[in-house]
């Protein structure tokens, strides 16, 4: 078995493992490698069509205000493509740029599918022999990780991961199946195509007005919305939790909390999310009540000591960090803690740098209902 020993080990190579790889880069960490299982930004690739990202890029670094979707201060995925709203293709391209310019030492094709505990640090068995380090930083996303255990018969139903293109769905009736940005993103482009669309939601996100975008849909959706919110061929309907599935000779038969029944001639669209990559490792993880990470403040597992968590997945109180510009403020904050672990000398510049470019957020005092960090 091929045995690889490094000071920090990457698992991912998103935006989040691409943003904190780079920043050890710039911090002159030698030695450290990313692990990622496909390609650079891969899940993004992986986007319908249509999509794009939700939050606009915009090149305004230049004035000390950095484009949303950056992931390294001086960048602007805005600048470089001259769009607002990036394809996932798009979006890609510009993170391997990133990966490219600081030399990122990834190493492709490699799929983890264990992590172990040692006195020492962690072992990582993967498809290409064993990795070891004493910190890992685990960057996984949640594209690839489909939820289609939320009910019975949920595994019957189209999510929304598996379609390449809403105009490449055969039939001309269909019952999308949530309520956030995924359900009416599919549903805005269906009707797009001149599709019939009913969408079941246990809430209804598209009369809430919570600033948070990570809880109420964002302006882009928004907007989208209400240029086919009065079209006869769409329904939205709130409050109707979905609980079973069954498929019948001539279609599916879609089954409400409320009792009522739903028919569908299509598979329903499925749009409630994902689950994610850190399904691999859940042992090593403390859950809450709710089924919320417990991190440290330095974002740190709480039961396996030396192992971080950045990206989307990341919440500290009332605060979720899933959108890029909010879990990129945290890629400073891992990064001196593992320095400092090291025994490392740290670039204080460096660092006074991330804070006045608004990506390192180490005060966690604000992060509750009253501030949105």
């Amino acid at each position: 078995m091929k045995k690889n020993q490094y000071d920090v080990i990457i698992v991912g190579a998103g935006p989040a493992g691409v943003g904190i790889g780079a920043l050890f880069m710039q911090m002159g960490l030698k030695n450290f490698v990313i692990l990622e299982r496909d390609s650079i930004g891969s899940s993004f690739k992986k986007w319908p069509e249509e999509m794009r990202l939700l939050t606009p890029s915009f090149p305004g670094h230049g004035f000390g205000l950095l484009d949303l979707n950056a992931v390294m201060p001086a960048t602007s995925p805005g600048y470089t493509f001259q769009t607002e709203h990036l394809s996932g293709e798009e979006y890609a391209e510009y993170l391997e740029a990133v990966a490219i310019h600081f030399k990122l030492p990834i190493e492709f094709g490699i799929d983890v599918f264990e992590l172990e505990k040692l006195d020492d640090g962690f072992e990582l068995k993967t498809n290409n022999g064993h990795y070891n380090a004493p910190y890992v930083v685990w960057a996984g996303g949640e594209f690839q990780y489909p939820d289609k255990e939320a009910f019975q018969g949920a595994e019957l139903c189209l999510h929304n991961s598996e379609v390449t293109s809403w105009g490449e769905v055969d039939g001309d009736d269909f019952v999308v199946i949530g309520g956030y940005e995924s359900a009416i993103d599919a549903a805005i482009h269906l009707i797009h195509y001149g599709k019939q669309v009913t969408v079941l939601a246990k809430g209804e996100s598209w009369s809430d007005d919570n600033p948070d975008p990570s809880i109420s849909l964002s302006p882009f959706t928004f907007d989208r919305l209400e240029e086919v919110m009065d079209s006869e061929d769409l329904i939205l309907r709130g409050k109707s939790k979905v609980v079973k599935v069954e498929q019948i000779e001539d279609g599916y038969s879609i089954f409400l909390e409320s009792g009522d029944v739903i028919f569908s001639p299509t598979r329903p669209i499925l749009a409630i999310g994902f689950k994610n990559s850190l399904s691999l490792i859940f042992e090593h993880f403390y859950y809450d009540e709710n089924n919320v990470i417990e991190l440290s403040e330095k974002d740190e597992s709480t039961v396996s000591e030396g192992l971080f968590l950045v990206g989307p997945q990341v919440r500290h109180q009332e605060v979720i960090f899933c959108f890029i510009y909010k879990f990129r403020q945290r890629f400073a904050v891992v990064a001196k803690e593992i320095y400092e672990k090291l025994g490392l000398e740290l670039n204080e510049e460096l660092f006074d740098y991330y804070r006045k470019s608004n990506m390192l957020l180490d005060d966690l005092s604000c992060c509750d209902n009253s501030c949105q960090c």
